[in-house]
Formats: C-alpha cells, sequence, structure tokens
C-alpha cells in the first residue's frame, strides 16, 4: 500500500474547504448539476494518469461530464468521512475497499455493484482476480477495483550497500547485523516517514505475517478475544521495538512525513541504505531522485524470512488495487456517468501505458508484453510476479479494519514506535477494539 496514502492529519494540510467544495457545485458535492463529482489523491506521477483518464472520458462523453477534484491523502481521508457522514460525498468516491468500504455499506451510503458487473462481465473478466476481495462485503460487490497492484516492497540503495561491504539482509538477523555497520558511517539504516503513522504499520504487517503467518492477522479480522495478545504477535511488537533501540530508523523519524516524499529524498541521497515502502516509491524515486533509479542504484526485495516464523517468505502485504464506489446519494444521471465511466473510462490502454511508465503494475489482464517493454520492465516483472505469486496479499490493516480500530491501530503504532508503550500494552489497547 500508497500511496499514496493514509493518516488522519486533518485538513490543514491540504485543500482548504472553500476551494475543495467550489470545484464541485454550488449545490454540494453530490448534487452538482455540471454531471458527476470525483475525488481523488494529488501528487503525482499518479494524479496525472488518474486525470488523464477523466480528461479522456469527457472528450468521448460531450454530455455526461465528470468534474474532479484532488487533495493530498491525508488530508483526504478526513475530508471524504466528514462528506459522507453529511450526504455530501462526490459521485465517485476513492477508496482502498476493505474496513472503510464496509461502514460505508452499513450506513447504506454506496451502490451494491453486483448485477452491474453481471451485466458487464467482461469488465470483471479483465482484471485481477485477487483486486475484487476488498471490493466486496458480505459477498456483494460495492467497488470498481481499479489502477494498480501495489505490494509494499524492501527497497535499498546499492551505493551505499558498496560503500560499506554489505550485502542485502536474507533474514531478519541480517537486517539486525546491518544497523550497526551502517550507523558506524553515519548512515541510518532505514528511512521512515513515521509522522504518517502508516508507514510504521507495513513494519508490523510483515513482521506478524513472517512470524505468525497470514493467520495472526485474520484472528484480529475476525474479532477474535485477545487476538493481539498472542504470543506471535508479542514476537512481532518486541522485535520491532528492538530495531527502534538499536537505532534501526533514521533520527527524528517521527517528525518526517510520508506526504513530503522526504523519506524517500533519505534513501536515494544516500541518508539511508534500505526503506520500506510502497510500489508506487519506485515511480516517485525516478520522478524526483536524478539519475538514481535509470543508474541502477535501487536494488528492491521482498522482506526477508524470520527464523522459525511460520510464513511464507512469498507472501506480501500493501494494496491489492484502489477502489472507486458509487454514491448512493447521487442523482440517477450522475450513476449513469460513474457507470458508464467504470465500463469505458477506466484501465484503457492509454492508461494502462501511462501507469506502465510511471513504473506501476495496472490490474489489468493482459498486460505482460507492456510490461517487458518498458523502460521498467525488470522491476514491474518484479512487482507483477510478487503480487500473482503470493499465497496470501494481505491487505494493508487500517484499510482491512474498521476506521475505529484503524485510528486506535496508527494512535498505537505511533507510541510503540516511540517506545512509549510497551508491546504488552499495545496488545491490550488494541485488544479493546477488537470488532469495533
Amino acid at each position: 500500500m500508497a500511496l499514496s496514502r493514509r493518516t488522519l492529519l486533518g485538513l490543514a494540510a491540504g485543500v482548504p474547504v472553500s476551494a475543495a467544495l467550489a470545484g464541485c457545485g454550488s449545490s454540494g458535492p453530490g448534487k452538482s448539476s455540471g454531471g458527476a463529482t470525483y475525488w481523488y489523491l494529488n501528487g503525482q506521477p499518479q494524479e496525472g494518469v488518474r486525470a488523464g483518464a477523466v480528461d479522456a472520458f469527457n472528450k468521448a462523453h460531450p454530455k455526461g461530464q465528470i468534474k474532479d477534484t484532488t487533495f493530498q491523502n491525508d488530508a483526504y481521508k478526513t475530508k471524504i468521512k466528514t462528506a459522507i457522514g453529511a450526504g455530501q460525498a462526490p459521485t465517485i468516491i476513492w477508496g482502498w475497499g476493505g474496513g472503510t468500504l464496509r461502514t460505508y455499506v452499513e450506513a447504506g451510503q454506496v451502490e451494491d455493484l453486483t448485477s452491474w458487473f453481471g451485466e458487464h462481465s467482461e469488465v470483471k473478466k479483465s482484471l485481477f482476480p485477487s483486486s475484487f476481495g476488498a471490493a466486496t462485503v458480505d459477498g456483494k460487490i460495492y467497488a470498481m477495483p481499479s489502477e494498480v497492484v501495489q505490494p509494499i516492497i524492501l527497497y535499498y540503495n546499492k551505493k551505499v550497500f558498496e560503500r560499506v561491504g554489505a550485502q542485502p539482509p536474507k533474514s531478519w538477523d541480517d537486517v539486525m547485523a546491518l544497523v550497526p555497520k551502517f550507523n558506524a558511517k553515519g548512515i541510518a539504516p532505514f528511512s521512515l516517514g513515521g509522522q504518517s503513522r502508516w508507514t510504521n504499520m507495513m513494519w508490523l504487517e510483515f513482521l506478524f505475517d513472517r512470524i505468525g503467518g497470514p493467520e495472526l492477522f485474520q484472528a484480529i479480522m475476525e474479532g477474535e478475544k485477545n487476538a493481539w495478545s498472542h504470543p506471535d504477535a508479542i514476537s512481532a511488537l518486541t522485535k520491532v521495538q528492538e530495531l527502534v533501540k538499536a537505532d534501526g530508523f533514521v533520527k527524528g523519524f517521527s517528525s518526517i512525513t510520508a506526504d513530503s516524499n522526504a523519506d524517500q529524498a533519505l534513501l536515494y541521497r544516500g541518508k539511508a541504505a534500505m526503506m520500506l515502502h510502497g510500489a508506487w516509491s519506485y515511480g516517485i524515486q525516478q520522478a524526483d531522485g536524478g539519475d538514481f533509479v535509470s543508474s541502477g542504484a535501487l536494488g528492491y526485495m521482498n522482506f526477508p524470512p524470520i527464523e522459525g516464523g511460520k510464513g511464507d517468505p512469498g507472501n506480501t502485504v500493501g494494496n491489492p488495487a484502489q477502489y472507486l464506489s458509487i454514491s448512493s446519494k447521487a442523482s440517477a444521471e450522475e450513476k449513469k456517468i460513474a457507470k458508464d465511466f467504470f465500463a469505458t473510462g477506466i484501465l484503457q490502454d492509454e492508461e494502462s501505458k501511462k501507469w506502465i511508465d510511471n513504473g506501476s503494475v495496472p490490474i489489468r489482464l493482459g498486460t505482460e508484453k507492456l510490461l517487458a517493454a518498458s523502460k521498467n520492465a525488470d522491476f514491474l516483472q518484479f512487482t507483477y510476479d510478487i503480487a500473482s505469486k503470493a499465497k496470501v496479499f494481505g491487505q494493508s490493516w487500517d484499510q482491512a479494519l474498521s476506521p475505529a480500530a484503524a485510528e486506535a491501530l496508527l494512535d498505537n503504532i505511533a507510541k510503540l514506535f516511540q517506545l512509549s508503550v510497551s508491546p504488552t500494552e499495545f496488545a491490550g489497547n488494541l485488544n479493546a477494539v477488537i470488532g469495533k
């Protein structure tokens, strides 16, 4: 997962309310008389691809226009939650599926698309089958999978490794052994934009999977009492604090934001040796890092196994896709425009090529030749293989859980990384919100 993505820092970080609403029709976002409305995340290179798909659709549909408005990642989550709660959602709701989508469904805020997919089976058959899990609630489909598959990847700076005379880690023991080597040379072992909180969460997602297997988090998802206190969970929580205490992360990580891409700059500038981040990071490093990517200095790998762990080392976590829902409060005309966009405006050839050019793997089947022809062919094939071969592709926790449980999770993860709660205190705090 990415975005890309997630914390609730409030609207101050993004677009003012007046400006956001001004772009959406005077009668409110969901009630625009000028066609359908669509909100999504800004930030290049992803924003340009999203806007291009809207522009192409609008040119082909002069009588059924889509008005788009963009937001910073962290501001968007607050904004969309408020708009949906007030019955003023945009026609097309961009999101990550999972637990948040379930809350929309339970509140009657989004359209059931099951029968539409039945009538448009060609659309469904064109997408990765794994993308539909997070779009489905109680056996019904409430979102259109879109955009790209984004596993979380361990990136590393090859030049820094060469300078220190080190090899990429093949195990967790290797990770811990590398920490003092890099610190001794004044290089942060790991970059981390810890203020954004979801960045810290990626570490726990992999540690839980590698130590306890996917069943460990599944028990939490299924509401099993005291699931956070499982010995494997406590082991994972302890390991991450051991990494913090060993100065595994860049100094001041808890005040670095992911939205600023400062965490990525630390890697490509050689200030940090490694970084755990989403597949979307490749395109950002390519766009912002000068010749870092083109010179072959960026290395990447799946998260290493942990000795004695139960998880399959081929498993991954992150975003199986991104998801578009239709507001149930939209007018019949707006809903029709949105469905036309789903059928003919999403992941068309031009959009798919742009995602590939940006170093991403679209969730459309049959793109292997396009991937192979790309300047990013090696990375794209690596991403495609991880996503398609993983026995389990775990959805990012803050998307898989309900918003209330996710907020408690993110709050406690920040405290865990700042060493202000112990693993057992963390587990107790999270056990209290299981199933909420």
